[in-house]
């Protein structure tokens, strides 16, 4: 996603809360907890299914997960939006930490956590 699609979709959507006046409920505190919300419904919509089930959702599954993918990046890019984080830079600097932390040649085809080894 480019900076300019994304900075125009945080424009969209600080838009849509301003016309409802909705703002005044966009604490940073309350954007994390919906966001936690809409990240549990995402994970509702696997939860009991088998790792191969996860891969091959039923058309209205899949739609279920879509537009619950689009809650969580609303929320994440309104929060982003109200705390005044460059997101794409974010997501660019964390990648080059995990690079640290992870290097490609110690880690591939082992899944714990950084501290976890020697």
């Amino acid at each position: 996603m480019s900076t300019e699609a994304l900075g125009a979709l945080q424009q969209r959507l600080a838009a849509f809360a301003a016309a409802r006046d909705w703002g005044q409920f966009h604490s940073p505190k309350n954007l994390a907890m919906a966001l936690s919300v809409e990240a549990a419904e995402l994970v509702e919509e696997f939860q009991w299914l088998t790792e191969e089930q996860s891969r091959r959702l039923d058309d209205q599954r899949h739609e279920r997960v879509r537009l619950e993918l689009a809650d969580v990046l609303i929320y994440l890019l309104r929060i982003s939006d109200v705390l005044g984080v460059d997101l794409l830079k974010a997501v660019d600097d964390k990648i080059a930490l995990n690079e640290q932390k992870y290097p490609a040649e110690r880690v591939r085809g082992d899944a714990r956590k950084y501290t976890d080894y020697d």
